[in-house]
């Protein structure tokens, strides 16, 4: 009897998930702040963006700083205007194990160019960018 050694096969584009491609979380914040202090906090960690998270901390989205600077320089800002009110529908999301394929078919079609990944309970794990 021979044995025969098998080299385990790099992952292709079809099979490789999100997991591999995503980068750390970074700053999360609560959906009640308002546009002023997100910026606030933005502008301290040097981020482009905030993850948001409900009061139960599961990720209701993804704001970047074009959007909050477009909010508060907008002729209907107020400084009562939360990340909430803001952010609108922006799921689902995908989650560590979804295939790079499938992410980046569904960004190119809601034309987002980064969204969180979340695990199995709605918590932010990470960000997946598009590449440009």
């Amino acid at each position: 009897m021979t044995l025969v050694q098998t080299k385990p096969r790099p992952a292709g584009p079809a099979t490789r998930t999100v997991v591999a491609a995503m980068d750390a979380p970074g700053p999360q914040v609560w959906d009640d702040m308002t546009v002023e202090v997100a910026l606030s906090v933005m502008a301290g960690a040097h981020a482009q963006h905030l993850l948001v998270s409900d009061e139960d901390g599961r990720c209701t989205g993804l704001i970047t700083r074009a959007q909050l600077t477009g909010v508060r320089d907008s002729s209907a800002a107020t400084d009562r205007v939360r990340l909430r009110d803001i952010l609108g529908d922006a799921g689902p999301f995908p989650s560590p194990l979804t295939t790079m394929v499938e992410a980046e078919h569904a960004m190119r079609y809601r034309r987002l160019g980064s969204v969180p990944v979340v695990d199995e309970h709605g918590c932010a794990v990470g960000v997946l960018t598009l590449p440009r």
